[in-house]
């Protein structure tokens, strides 16, 4: 994700801090998860699908944690957050235990 995002997120009221910042780039998939469950997190927000298909059997080990996939169109970061912004005040994120959120739906 952007990591514009994590300004936009927390303007949301969501507590959030991109990989990078955690130096975690270079995670795999399983690592990443596990990774963030230790350090408290409770979702990661991904616009990988594959991403979200190989977290699946990580959730199976850490059913506290959700995977959020976001399906909105790659584009220039203020049209990009403005297609957010709508989506997020038409249905904001609600991560579930255990599940991947396709959002928005």
């Amino acid at each position: 994700m952007d990591v514009h995002l994590v300004a936009l997120l927390q303007g949301f009221g969501a507590e959030c801090e991109a990989t990078s910042k955690r130096g975690w780039n270079d995670l795999t998939n399983g690592d990443l998860v596990s990774a963030a469950v230790n350090a408290g997190f409770i979702c990661i927000i991904t616009q990988d699908r594959l991403f979200g298909e190989s977290a699946a059997r990580a959730l199976k080990t850490y059913p506290q944690f959700s995977v959020v996939v976001v399906h909105l169109h790659q584009k220039p970061w203020q049209h990009y957050h403005e297609d957010f912004s709508s989506a997020w005040s038409k249905a904001p994120i609600q991560p579930i235990p255990g599940q991947i959120i396709h959002w928005p739906s």
